[in-house]
């Protein structure tokens, strides 16, 4: 998204920077820098609103949590989206990416290749390089969604300086899941990139589960709940209902939940483990 341009939330186009706290604080001048215990911590709470997404009329209230400066994975954005009823994120083609819907609250239409698709919580939908989608808010409250836009290979290759020319592929198939029916899924067969499987875990109150894997960082969003997350080094940040973190390849982390916790998981491989993270 381009602060001068019309805003164009998953568009991957130059972006202004998200509003991120990262942990332990910056290490004093004299000492030497410390690496972040967590990739990017966020909320949805300093959204910024912007007109005329993807060409539709009408405002969108979107939040950047980590991009490419924040990530080791080919990740072009974590980011979050909201539109109004009637609100519309315009139709537009994917040519370089690979990207996932996930709706969070509200009921829409997701617009694929020309048809539209009934969507609610849960809804998952997956585009691929070579589709057009877009979604549409048929319902009475605000239609909030997840966001995470990745590279797909040859792009990533151009990018790396390969003497490559990726090729844009067809329309596919539709390619939509119900994660809160489902629990997790995998990407297998629709994305060729590192975004690998999107997970739902409810932990009820007082409950924990241990994140991280050695092979992938983790986007991770609070759906709903409260409770806190704590890294192996002691460093602990509370989490809410928005609260989107990012949790680096081989760390450990403990959630632990307050009132009972809502966590949308999703793995994205970094590139020395691709092949692994499945």
């Amino acid at each position: 998204m381009s602060p001068t341009a019309p805003a164009r939330p998953g568009s991957g186009g130059p972006r202004p920077p998200a509003t991120l706290r990262t942990q332990p604080p910056p290490a004093p001048a004299d000492t030497a820098p410390t690496t972040a215990v967590f990739s990017s911590i966020g909320t949805v709470t300093d959204a910024a609103t912007v007109y005329g997404v993807h060409g539709a009329a009408g405002r969108t209230r979107w939040k950047c949590f980590a991009g490419r400066r924040q990530l080791a994975s080919p990740t072009e954005a974590v980011e979050w989206a909201s539109i109004p009823p009637g609100g519309l994120s315009g139709e537009h083609r994917h040519t370089r990416t690979e990207e996932i819907y996930l709706i969070l609250r509200g009921q829409g239409e997701f617009l694929f290749n020309g048809r539209s698709h009934p969507v609610a919580p849960g809804s998952l939908a997956l585009t691929a390089p070579g589709n057009v989608h877009g979604l549409r808010n048929t319902c009475d409250t605000d239609l909030d969604w997840w966001v995470i836009e990745t590279l797909a290979p040859g792009t990533g290759a151009v990018l790396s300086g390969a003497d490559h020319t990726p090729e844009v592929p067809a329309m596919g198939d539709i390619a939509i899941h119900d994660l809160f029916e489902e629990r997790t899924v995998s990407t297998a067969g629709v994305f060729t990139g590192p975004l690998k499987s999107v997970d739902v875990t409810d932990l009820d109150a007082g409950r924990q589960c241990v994140l991280g894997r050695p092979d992938a960082e983790l986007a991770v969003f609070v759906h709903s709940g409260d409770g806190r997350v704590r890294a192996a080094d002691g460093t602990t940040v509370q989490l809410a209902a928005d609260t989107c973190v990012t949790f680096g390849a081989g760390t450990t982390n403990t959630v632990q939940a307050g009132s009972g916790l809502r966590l949308l998981i999703v793995t994205l491989a970094v590139p020395q483990h691709a092949a692994e993270a499945k």
